[in-house]
């Protein structure tokens, strides 16, 4: 297992090179079948992969960092199970491809699901948005869990050094008063005492695809696990607005423990992301920018 130290420092200095001609030959050679389909990159992607339409109905996933590994065997081993219990489409694994022609880890390729990246313009103030997001969560949440992945371990009191470094990092830009209270007050929070449910892990804008300014898909499970699903709440600072965060409470039935320490993962993530790629990337200072605002009016 990569310790944190190590993982933070490879997914900054690990970085291969992905091109379209990198792409095609994996495919080619690990999977003739599809040898010849049309490759198309997808833009914008995420920060954790480079994704590439395959034909047209196929997605293939390279991991841009050390900190993606391991997720598409993560997908493909669990998402299967917890699809038929789920109430909006999630990917469906078709592949998990080895490391070759330089490209040092496992990649995927999953089934393409149509739409385009989740907005604030689109559905921040849709009244079915928050029942939506609430109703998936809650689904997810019923799954069984007598196993499954662990995820990211780390508690919020394991991420209380690196938060209130990144606070004081952004005193400049963001309340640095504000941040230290709400911060001390989701370490502060009585922790979750009930059985583990799932929580996707990484429960954001970018992870949710849009058609017509309605969710029609929930992706990236690479933070997939059973725990506190404190974590998920992210999704309520980063889309929604405050009467969508009422609703969304509401139909999820969240406690305010749980929803202080929510405020606190979208605090601390928020941070964590700003700070790694705001400065190069106007989608992610405008979503990272209004995730901590949110989190700080609750």
């Amino acid at each position: 297992m990569i310790r944190t130290a190590q993982r933070s420092r490879l997914v900054t200095t690990v970085r291969p090179a992905i091109t379209g001609e990198l792409v095609g030959r994996l495919v080619d050679t690990q999977f003739p079948r599809w040898a010849g389909l049309p490759l198309r990159l997808v833009e914008p992607a995420g920060s954790d992969h480079v994704i590439h339409r395959l034909g047209d109905e196929l997605a293939v996933r390279l991991p841009r960092h050390a900190g993606a590994i391991g997720q598409a065997e993560k997908e493909a081993r669990w998402l299967p199970r917890l699809a038929p219990h789920l109430p909006l489409p999630v990917p469906v694994p078709v592949a998990v491809g080895r490391p070759g022609f330089g490209y040092p880890w496992p990649w995927a390729v999953s089934r393409w699901l149509d739409g385009e990246m989740a907005t604030v313009e689109g559905l921040a103030d849709a009244p079915h948005t928050a029942v939506v997001l609430a109703g998936f969560l809650d689904a997810l949440q019923r799954v069984p869990c007598t196993e499954g992945p662990s995820g990211d371990t780390r508690t919020l009191a394991d991420r209380d050094g690196e938060t209130r470094a990144a606070i004081a990092r952004a005193a400049g830009v963001f309340d640095a008063a504000a941040m230290t209270v709400l911060w001390q007050a989701a370490l502060d929070a009585p922790r979750w005492d009930r059985p583990p449910v799932w929580f996707h892990g990484d429960f954001h804008t970018g992870n949710l695809l849009a058609v017509r300014d309605r969710i029609r898909a929930v992706i990236d499970f690479g933070g997939l696990g059973v725990g506190d699903p404190a974590r998920d709440m992210t999704i309520a600072f980063t889309l929604l607005s405050p009467g969508g965060r009422a609703t969304f409470r509401k139909a999820l039935r969240v406690d305010e423990a749980t929803w202080t320490r929510g405020r606190g993962w979208a605090l601390a993530t928020g941070l964590n992301a700003y700070h790694s790629y705001a400065a190069t990337n106007a989608r992610v200072a405008a979503q990272t920018t209004r995730q901590i605002t949110q989190a700080l009016a609750g």
